[in-house]
């Protein structure tokens, strides 16, 4: 259960998060909004304290219609506070919810300046709370992206749920002294913790306002109804002749009689003068600034109908009142809006934390996929006869599984069997089938093993195997700045030793990748191989040791002028040697970043006999700018520069072994692997090929247009279909297949292979599904069985 919280946890992180970031941003704008407006606005909505009387609303009303003669004034704001101005709302203009609030100097009744800067801070509080989307929709968006947040904090409480339940520093703190992924995964957890009540109160108030039922449930709650919505629309009574207001004087003394203490005034003047005036109030003495008290008064007597004072409500109207003040921060005065401030920036900073998390977790997974790619490259048969070694690893990021499948193949290549087997499939029974076992193992948070092995711990935990006839031996990493450094290592290691297994070797622990550590675990593998063994080089992050140093010669782009991003040819000169087969792939280190940046991984998009290596590039542009490797082999390393170089065999987009017809299907930078297979297919005069490859537009992106045509002049190319997407008769070649599903046929009866190369998100899974149909599941997966259907596909 925690992997599926995990993974729902990052995939909302980084889909809904990512527009949380811009409601935070915004939340944290709007948290002094007040303060911000009346300090670039010196004398607007506070003026010098006079020592004058201060109007009554009639003259203040008296005022604004002389200000405003065709607007109708809807209320009026006093302050019982020296200085602070009228504030004087206005009716909005016709297809408008909010009118104009205009200020007049409390002492004279003149008018003052517009308020500057609310233009911007009414557009930001658009964009917080309906993203600027028309309000109904905008309310359903920013509501799901409250709950969306609620899911992100209750679910990161419980992924980051420590053993030491009671200990307030494993909830509140983090060492500051941490690096790397240790210190985000700090920051991100130990903050969130933080904010977590207060991220509580915003999306329960986000969700209430966002979602009528929610609140009208919540309001049958709290015992204040709201009256019914019409759902139909009614034809509206004639209004009655327009009359003039009546004097607010005698209204204005009865409110001050009754409401001694009162700090802010709210007055509606009605329309008609035989109507009575609502006036809302605050006390000096009130919890927040929604603590409202309600006044009715006759405008013509000035007789008070009704008064309904704050602490006089119901509980549950008092609660109501509160949620507006507890989301903004104000209920608790200038501390609370400080702590609303923070938290609301903390969001766009739970963003960034998180997606540098999630994009480590995506490079060393993909790291330790290219480590397990050429551990099963190079991998010998394996007799019946031998006695394997289970090099088993938890890993929480991919950085164990590195290490392991490292170790793995260093005893591959001294001739020892190995089965490589992450703690997430593995059983305490299947343990016991091995003699000597192996594990690379990873803590989590406080000591805790990584989601990947929680199974296998409470799995070993309750088992009652013996492992007498077991040898074990385990390399625990950690950082020393965690209380429970390389916890789960040490609990595996003391587990394994109750359950009877034979240490080889007592437990090393490596303190983020410390080389020393390393060294030790090299020699202990050292120990399984004999003692003519050759040294072994482990790193916990990338490795450049057998790297060759090429030169860049030559740099051509493809496809000029096309919609696309750029797609270039790259010329790698360099020691040729024994050369590589068709299919095969380079890792390329980009020349401007050390040890600390990951290989990149690209398809040969030429043959050894040619002398040279020659790369299909496309150039990744993202918001950081351009790709680190595809950015440097395209446009920022010079010509002969120096490039760090390593050739990987690809067995499974290797040649077919026997003659037979072929068939390429591509599309973009894919034509690299292909383009290799047909020239070597040409230079054996091999003739029955098929090409099927697509891109954009024929006028922009025929890449390698003329060596294809060649090769159709020659007879190597008997079939061919280039399909352009965006061109009049456009499609894309899995459409192009099923139109040709005859001719496919016929070459897969002949005995041909298919090689597909290039994006496996589109084009490959629209040439499998293709495929399937055409020639039937249980065939196509017969191919692949026989190695007639192989893929290189990213």
């Amino acid at each position: 259960m925690k992997k599926l919280w995990f993974q729902l946890h990052w995939f909302v992180g980084i889909t809904a998060g990512t527009v949380l970031m811009v409601i935070g941003l915004t939340g944290a704008i709007l948290a002094f909004r007040e303060q911000i407006l009346d300090a670039i606005n010196p004398g607007v909505r506070n003026v010098a304290v006079q020592d004058l009387a201060t109007l009554g609303p009639q003259q203040i009303m008296l005022a604004a219609q002389a200000a405003r003669p065709h607007e109708r004034v809807t209320s009026i704001i006093f302050y019982d506070t020296p200085g602070s101005s009228a504030r004087v709302g206005l009716a909005p203009p016709p297809g408008q919810r909010k009118g104009e609030t205009i200020y007049f100097n409390p002492y004279t009744g003149a008018l003052l300046p517009e308020l500057a800067g609310e233009d911007f801070f009414e557009w930001t509080e658009q964009l917080h709370r309906f993203l600027l989307l028309p309000r109904d929709p905008g309310k359903m968006v920013s509501g799901t992206l409250a709950f969306c947040l609620m899911g992100l904090a209750l679910t990161g409480l419980y992924l980051r749920w420590p053993r030491r339940l009671w200990d307030w520093r494993t909830w509140l703190t983090f060492d500051t002294r941490m690096k790397g992924r240790s210190f985000l995964w700090g920051l991100h957890s130990v903050v969130g913790t933080w904010v977590m009540v207060v991220f509580l109160m915003f999306t329960a108030s986000g969700v209430y306002w966002a979602f009528e039922p929610i609140r009208d449930m919540a309001d049958g709650w709290m015992g204040t109804m709201r009256p019914p919505r019409e759902t139909t629309s009614k034809p509206k009574a004639a209004k009655p002749a327009k009359a003039e207001p009546a004097d607010l004087t005698l209204s204005w003394e009865t409110f001050q009689k009754n409401a001694p203490n009162w700090q802010m005034a709210f007055l509606r003047p009605p329309e008609r003068a035989n109507a009575p005036l609502q006036i809302l109030w605050v006390a000096k003495d009130a919890t927040h600034v929604r603590a409202r008290s309600s006044m009715t008064i006759n405008q013509q007597t000035g007789a008070l109908v009704k008064h309904e004072l704050y602490n006089d409500k119901p509980l549950g109207a008092r609660f109501q009142s509160t949620i507006y003040p507890l989301h903004i921060g104000t209920y608790f005065g200038v501390a609370g809006q400080l702590i609303v401030f923070i938290a609301a920036l903390a969001l766009p900073g739970f963003g960034i934390t998180g997606w540098m998390l999630y994009l480590d977790r995506r490079k060393q997974k993909r790291i330790a996929r290219d480590e397990r790619a050429r551990l099963a490259a190079a991998a010998p048969p394996v007799d019946a006869g031998d006695d394997p070694v289970l090099m088993a690893y938890a890993s929480q990021t991919g950085q164990a599984e590195r290490v392991a499948l490292q170790s793995a193949a260093a005893l591959q290549k001294a001739g020892v069997a190995v089965h490589v087997q992450s703690l997430e499939k593995l059983t305490p029974p299947q343990l016991g089938k091995y003699r000597r076992a192996l594990f690379v193992a990873s803590s989590f948070g406080e000591g805790e093993p990584p989601d990947s092995a929680r199974r296998f711990s409470r799995l070993l935990l309750a088992a009652r195997e013996e492992l007498k006839h077991v040898q074990y031996a385990v390399l625990a990493l950690g950082d020393r700045n965690y209380a429970q450094f390389c916890g789960f290592g040490r609990t595996l290691d003391q587990r394994l030793a109750f359950m009877g297994a034979q240490p080889l070797h007592p437990i090393i622990e490596v303190d983020n990748g410390d080389a020393g550590a390393l060294a030790r675990w090299g020699s202990a593998l050292r120990g399984l191989m004999g003692h003519d063994a050759a040294e072994v080089s482990l790193n916990a992050g990338a490795d450049d040791s057998d790297y060759d140093s090429w030169r860049l010669t030559g740099r051509t782009l493809l496809n000029p002028g096309s919609i696309g991003l750029p797609l270039y040819e790259i010329t790698l000169d360099g020691p040729v040697g024994a050369g590589w087969r068709p299919g095969a792939l380079v890792d390329i280190w980009p020349g401007h970043y050390g040890k600390d940046v990951a290989p990149r991984r690209y398809s040969l998009a030429s043959i050894a006999q040619d002398g040279s290596m020659q790369l299909v590039v496309r150039q990744v542009r993202g918001e950081q700018g351009l790709g680190l490797a595809s950015g440097w082999l395209t446009a920022q390393a010079m010509i002969g520069d120096e490039v760090r170089v390593r050739l990987i065999a690809n067995p499974a987009f290797d040649a077919y072994p026997r003659p037979a017809p072929a068939i390429y299907i591509g599309n973009g930078s894919g034509i690299a692997g292909l383009r290799s297979h047909l020239r070597a297919r040409a230079l054996e005069n091999v003739q029955r090929n098929w090409l099927i490859f697509g891109e954009r537009q024929q006028a922009y992106d025929a890449i390698c247009a003329e060596e294809i045509q060649g090769w159709r002049a020659r007879g190597f190319l008997p079939e061919l279909d280039l399909v352009y997407s965006r061109d009049a008769d456009g499609g894309y070649v899995q459409d192009r297949l099923r139109e040709r599903a005859d001719t496919l046929r016929a070459w897969i009866s002949d005995g041909a292979a298919i090689f597909v190369c290039g994006s496996l998100q589109g084009m490959a899974g629209g040439v499998d599904a293709a495929l399937a149909d055409i020639l039937g599941r249980p065939q196509l997966e017969q191919l692949t069985e026989e190695g007639r259907y192989r893929r290189d596909v990213y």
